[in-house]
């Protein structure tokens, strides 16, 4: 057995007799739990282009969604090659469709800003707005 000080900024110090490498396993059995239990965000990107498709943009669009669904941050990036580089209002224009889509899902973490040939957005799932939104659906599911 050993006398271990558990709590030395207490007035006075308080010590407990007890087994220390008993106590050391289970600090770390404690540290180990919550650590798996934390959430973990990751920032997830997705690549656009200036002249990108219809079919292209909704598929990635709703991969989008499901990235924030999954509790991740989304970072879009618009790749200008060549001259479109001076059009960087067709890649605004391309992130403010994304950002008017997910609207209610995900809010702008980051407002679009051009750096060098990409122009980057980045979006965070907002926790609020899904939650008012799943509260109207109940609304109007108990109306009908």
């Amino acid at each position: 057995m050993d006398l271990v000080e558990v709590a030395p900024m207490a007035n006075p110090p308080v010590c407990r007799i007890m087994d220390y490498g008993k106590f050391k396993f289970d600090e770390a059995q404690r540290a180990k739990e919550s650590r798996r239990k934390a959430v973990h965000v990751g920032i997830k990107e997705m690549k656009y282009r200036p002249k990108i498709g219809p079919g292209d943009f909704d598929t990635k669009t709703r991969q989008v969604a499901k990235f924030l669904d999954d509790g991740h941050k989304v970072k879009i990036t618009i790749m200008f090659r060549g001259r479109e580089v001076f059009h960087p209002e067709l890649g605004k224009r391309i992130l403010d469709r994304i950002a008017e889509q997910m609207d209610g899902a995900a809010k702008v973490e980051a407002e679009p800003r051009l750096d060098g040939r990409n122009m980057v957005m980045v979006l965070a799932p907002d926790k609020r707005a899904k939650q008012s939104a799943a509260a109207r659906q109940k609304n109007q599911d108990q109306e009908e």
